[in-house]
């Protein structure tokens, strides 16, 4: 059966978009090594690697031995004092929490939001990969979209930047909640968790509620939020009228910008926001690192793996 010209004008079109994409994913993949080669190297490993200890065997126990690590189930069933043995946990299982609700298409610079976080999350992928750890990937808005449990493998680091980069979500809301709870649902094992987003909470008790579950979250896992902004999200410019769409709920509202005090209450309440925002993830007890586009970001990512360094 023929195809109609307008089948096949859709074809390579499609072909088209494909090797576009294709062609962007790599051009990601390759920056996000070269970042990892030439400012990250040995960084990773030496703030991720060897947090945990898993049981290897037991043994005799002697002399000089610290009492605390006796096994008393072998001991009472032998009759002799027996030690339990522990090697350092050298594997370890990273997860990208990435999300794609529509205030992450928002950007006033050369690249999003959406953008800025997969560069971000490639980086790490890349680290991860080079140190034979697992990479995991949750994409979510106010429902999880994708879940790619971690696996091993050069190849995963592509997916994870083509996924978090084209991926179209089905909602445009945020529901950091539901996504701690997704998360703590499906990871058995303890694992390095960082949940990258904008933090745009809509709900006036988001911030407590994020604030207790982050909490939990972080007891079973090492948790680091990594909060991304865009500068002109705090501040308005003088461009007279504006109308301002809400980009997850869809709500609108003009503001006259050339009025300054209309300029200075919408840099208070942003300020507001998000000084509400970091205090609930210090109040959680997790890491947390803040990135704004303008000011770049591997600057801040490095600074972040140093203090965390010279913190263990």
């Amino acid at each position: 059966m023929k195809r109609s010209a307008k089948q096949a004008k859709a074809d390579e079109e499609n072909e088209a978009r494909a090797a576009a994409i294709m062609a962007r994913v790599r051009r990601m993949d390759i920056r996000t090594h070269r970042l990892v080669d030439d400012h990250l190297s040995g960084s990773y490993a030496s703030v991720f690697k060897g947090r945990g200890m898993d049981f290897d065997r037991v043994r005799n126990y002697v002399p000089g031995d610290d009492v605390r690590v006796i096994d008393w189930n072998v001991t009472a069933r032998t009759g002799d004092p027996f030690i339990k043995i522990f090697t350092e946990e050298r594997e370890l299982t990273i997860l990208l929490m990435i999300d794609v609700s529509a205030s992450s298409d928002f950007g006033s610079g050369s690249a999003s939001k959406r953008e800025l976080q997969t560069e971000i999350a490639g980086v790490l992928a890349a680290s991860a990969i080079r140190n034979r750890d697992k990479v995991g990937l949750v994409l979510f808005s106010d429902e999880v979209e994708l879940y790619i449990p971690p696996v091993k493998g050069r190849t995963n680091i592509l997916r994870v930047i083509r996924e978090a980069l084209f991926f179209q979500p089905e909602h445009r809301g945020t529901d950091l909640v539901g996504a701690l709870d997704f998360v703590n649902r499906v990871l058995r094992r303890r694992a390095v968790v960082f949940l990258i987003s904008d933090f745009r909470l809509t709900r006036a008790d988001g911030a407590k509620q994020l604030r207790s579950k982050l909490s939990v979250t972080g007891r079973h896992h090492d948790v680091i939020a990594v909060s991304v902004n865009d500068p002109l999200e705090g501040e308005l410019p003088d461009v007279g009228i504006l109308c301002v769409e809400d980009a997850e709920t869809g709500d609108t509202v003009e503001l006259d910008t050339s009025r300054a005090k209309v300029r200075e209450s919408y840099r208070e309440r942003a300020q507001q926001r998000r000084q509400d925002m970091n205090a609930a993830i210090r109040g959680s007890g997790v890491d947390h690192l803040e990135v704004t586009a303008a000011e770049g970001w591997l600057p801040q990512l490095i600074e972040f793996f140093r203090r965390r360094r010279t913190r263990a």
